[in-house]
C-alpha cells in the first residue's frame, strides 16, 4: 500500500460517508449555498438557505428578485451585497444560456457569475460525479501537513492533489479533509496524538511550530 493509499483507507474508515455539509434539495441550490459560504461558515449558511429557498423556490423568482429582497434574506452570511448580485445573475444566466440545468463542464461553470474553480470542482464532484478536487482552506493546510504539496495556492494544490489522487475518490477525499481538518486536524492545535493519521503523517510545519513554541517559551524564562 502506498502512503497516499494509506492515507485515503484511512479517512475512508474514519468517515464512511463522505457527504458534502451544505445542505440541498436540487443542483442550482448547491451552486447557490456554495456562493453563500464564501468567508462564512457552512453552519450559517444552513440555517439561512432555507429561508432563502423558501422565498424564492425556483430560478424564476430568483431571477425575478430585487437586489435588497435578497440581500436582506442572507445578509448574516456577509458580503451580502455582493452575494446577492451574483445570485440574481447567476439564476438568469441558468435560465438563459442552459435552460435551467446547471452545466456540468468547468469551462461553463466557470462563466456563471460568483463562481470559481472552488465551487465548480463542487458542483462536477458532488451533482455530476466526476473526478474533481476541491481546494478550500482545511484541504490546502492538511495536504500540505501531510506532504502531499508545498504549494499553498489553490490551483496548484488542486494540480498536485489531481496528480496522485485516484479519480474516482478524487471528490470523496477533500470532503473527508473537510470533516478531518474539523476532528483533529485544526489550525491552530491539531490533535496529532488522537488522529487516526498520526502514525504516518508526515507533519510537515507542525513539529516545527511546537519546536519553535519551546525556544519561545525557554528564552522568555531566562533573566
Amino acid at each position: 500500500m502506498t502512503y497516499v493509499e494509506d492515507i485515503i483507507a484511512r479517512l475512508e474508515a474514519e468517515y464512511p460517508d463522505a457527504l458534502c455539509s451544505l445542505q440541498y434539495t436540487v443542483d442550482w441550490q448547491l451552486l447557490f449555498a456554495v456562493r453563500l459560504s464564501a468567508q462564512c461558515t457552512d453552519e450559517r449558511v444552513n440555517l439561512v438557505a432555507p429561508g432563502l429557498f423558501r422565498c424564492f423556490p425556483t430560478l424564476e423568482a430568483f431571477a425575478a428578485a430585487s437586489q435588497e429582497e435578497v440581500e436582506e434574506l442572507i445578509r448574516s452570511c456577509g458580503f451580502f451585497r455582493s452575494k446577492a448580485k451574483d445570485l440574481i445573475a447567476a439564476a438568469d444566466m441558468l435560465l438563459r444560456e442552459y435552460g435551467g440545468r446547471v452545466p456540468d463542464t468547468m469551462e461553463e461553470l466557470l462563466r456563471i457569475p460568483g463562481v470559481g474553480r472552488k465551487t465548480a470542482n463542487l458542483i462536477l464532484g458532488d451533482i455530476y460525479h466526476k473526478p474533481a478536487v476541491v481546494t478550500d482552506t482545511h484541504c490546502i493546510r492538511i495536504a500540505g501537513r501531510l506532504g502531499l504539496t508545498r504549494e499553498k495556492e489553490p490551483v496548484k494544490v488542486e494540480r498536485d492533489l489531481a496528480a496522485i489522487l485516484p479519480p474516482e475518490k478524487s471528490s470523496d477525499f477533500c470532503h473527508r479533509m473537510v470533516l478531518h481538518g474539523r476532528k483533529y486536524c485544526m489550525a491552530r492545535k491539531p490533535n496529532c496524538s488522537a488522529c487516526p493519521l498520526g502514525e504516518i503523517c508526515r507533519k510537515a510545519g507542525v513539529e516545527e511550530k511546537g519546536k519553535s513554541a519551546q525556544r519561545s517559551a525557554s528564552g522568555n524564562s531566562k533573566p
